[in-house]
């Protein structure tokens, strides 16, 4: 099957020939014509498989289908809502990637950045918004923002949104919108509060699920490296130095490991740059930009990352320390062995990771390769001790948190959860207080 077959415009295949694709991936295939019925879609599939095109591509197709004339202010007639920053970011480059040939405008709303520019460019009027749920509140509470009019809402990474504390403000969002539109809701996992939010908002949807959930990408090669706590700096540099990678990205489960790992790394000679919520908007564009060209070898990253980083041909994910939730693992892994591309992905276990690495595999229902390293094997006499997950970390069943703050502290914006608190100025920075491993 091929794009044009597809029923997409002369404009939208031309732009996808651009990027360099030729055949639609299995997710591509089984939505677009879906959506562009103009149905309800609740699709489910791995990171890493096309599903940003997947929705882009028939929404704009759509949008130009049922193109409403307009006098003036040009109304929002799809909105985007995306868990964080960085997926927000990467969800409107690819609308303006594919959409650069059409007449239609967008625009992208986030926290962590000024407000005003923001507030300019949707007083003008955009036909697609994508947003992150908070900043798209500080908006609507400014009146810089109608959705009165939206046709399409896109819900992506929902389970991501869910797990971050989202759902308060998703229905308040839902209670701006108009009772007919047309509503894409995509997740990597069907939890019992996706399927529960699925109901209540989607209408007779169709279920595309390309994949099974929870497994990993076959083109990932996955190994286990034991080795002792004090020494997994010690090991990665080793690593890094002595397989030349020049391309590797490491999860940390806290803002402070990333920023202290970051630092050992420059020490031993290796370029590096941590991401994490705590870090402005303006430093961590310009830590994933330097780590893309190639300015800096190594981005250390909290689980902020695990979704929504798109690098193309990323080789080498290192898991520095195992995340606290087992399904973080398969999300990690997943920015290496995208669209087709093989990836390597490693993972530094001592001792006191033994339970997390079991319930990995459990997850994944598979075993991972435990390789030793010479001269890095572990003392057997270092018993394990209790993980610290990371000051303040609100920790519940399935790696969510239910707290919330005050309508007071609140103030109509986004938490900590969101990476988006709220300074002085309209700005955000973070709070501790919430989950720190974002």
């Amino acid at each position: 099957m091929s794009f044009e077959s597809l029923g997409l415009r002369a404009e939208l295949l031309r732009a996808v020939s651009e990027k360099g694709y030729s055949k639609p991936t299995p997710i591509q295939k089984q939505a677009i014509p879906i959506i562009l019925e103009g149905r309800d879609l609740m699709g489910g599939a791995q990171t890493g498989t096309g599903k940003t095109a997947g929705f882009t591509l028939p929404v704009l197709e759509r949008l130009m289908q049922t193109g409403k004339p307009s006098k003036g202010r040009r109304p929002i007639r799809a909105l985007v809502l995306t868990p964080t920053r960085e997926l927000a970011a990467q969800v409107h480059e690819s609308v303006q990637m594919y959409g650069r040939y059409l007449p239609l405008k967008s625009t992208v709303v986030f926290g962590g950045v000024s407000i005003n520019p923001q507030k300019m460019k949707l007083i003008k009027g955009v036909d697609i918004l994508v947003a992150t749920p908070g900043r798209l509140l500080d908006h609507v509470s400014q009146n810089s923002v109608n959705l009165s009019k939206i046709d399409i809402l896109v819900l992506d990474e929902a389970d991501r949104m869910l797990d971050m504390g989202f759902i308060r403000d998703i229905r308040k969002i839902l209670e701006l919108l108009p009772q007919q539109k047309q509503t894409l809701l995509f997740s990597a996992t069907f939890s019992t509060e996706i399927k529960k939010l699925a109901n209540n908002l989607l209408h007779s949807p169709a279920l595309v699920e390309v994949a099974q959930r929870n497994t990993t990408s076959e083109r990932v090669d996955q190994v286990v490296h034991p080795v002792d706590k004090k020494r997994k700096r010690e090991l990665l540099s080793y690593l890094i130095g002595s397989n030349n990678w020049k391309q590797v990205l490491v999860f940390t489960r806290t803002k402070h490991g990333a920023n202290r790992l970051a630092e050992q790394l420059i020490t031993d000679g290796i370029s590096a740059a941590a991401i994490h919520g705590n870090k402005s908007q303006g430093a961590r564009t310009r830590a994933l930009q330097e780590f893309k060209s190639g300015k800096v070898r190594v981005l250390v990253a909290t689980d902020i990352a695990a979704r929504g980083l798109d690098i193309n041909q990323l080789p080498h994910v290192v898991n520095f320390e195992l995340p606290n939730v087992a399904e973080d693992y398969v999300h990690r892994i997943g920015r290496t062995g995208r669209a087709g591309n093989e990836g390597e992905a490693m993972s530094l276990v001592c001792v006191d990771e033994l339970k997390l690495l079991r319930d990995i595999e459990k997850l994944i229902k598979r075993d991972i390769p435990k390789v030793t390293i010479e001269n890095f094997e572990v003392d057997p006499s270092i018993k394990a001790e209790p993980i610290n997950k990371g000051r303040g970390q609100q920790q519940k069943k399935g790696g969510r948190t239910n707290q919330r703050p005050t309508r007071k502290k609140r103030a109509g914006t986004q938490r900590a959860a969101s990476h988006e608190p709220r300074s002085s100025k309209g700005n955000r920075r973070s709070n501790n207080k919430k989950q720190t491993v974002k």
